[in-house]
């Protein structure tokens, strides 16, 4: 599947707002090694919770560049939200801080 196909469908699901469970979350993370916020997201983070307190299943992906521009990391992505059925699809705006430790 290509890149902006991927990006524009995941866009299109996180538009359309809370309508329950399963619920899938995605946020990036970059590294903060400046002090300012970052500009590439090496990390995305994608969630999934089945119901309404239960804990989530979260699954990591790394990507050598930006994971909002990998095709094969947004292709994925996508794969897994379809899969999983979701009926409610966030995305955390912007770029998180990656503190490693």
């Amino acid at each position: 599947m290509h890149l902006d196909k991927a990006k524009k469908r995941i866009a299109k699901q996180v538009k359309k707002g809370f309508h329950g469970y399963p619920l899938v979350s995605l946020e990036y993370f970059g590294k903060d090694d400046s002090g300012k916020a970052p500009e590439t997201a090496a990390t995305v983070v994608i969630s999934f919770t089945e119901e309404e307190g239960a804990d989530p299943q979260k699954q990591t992906f790394v990507s050598g560049g930006d994971a909002r521009e990998d095709e094969a990391i947004q292709s994925t992505l996508l794969k897994i939200i379809e899969r999983a059925d979701a009926k409610t699809v966030t995305e955390i705006e912007g770029i998180s801080i990656l503190n490693e430790y």
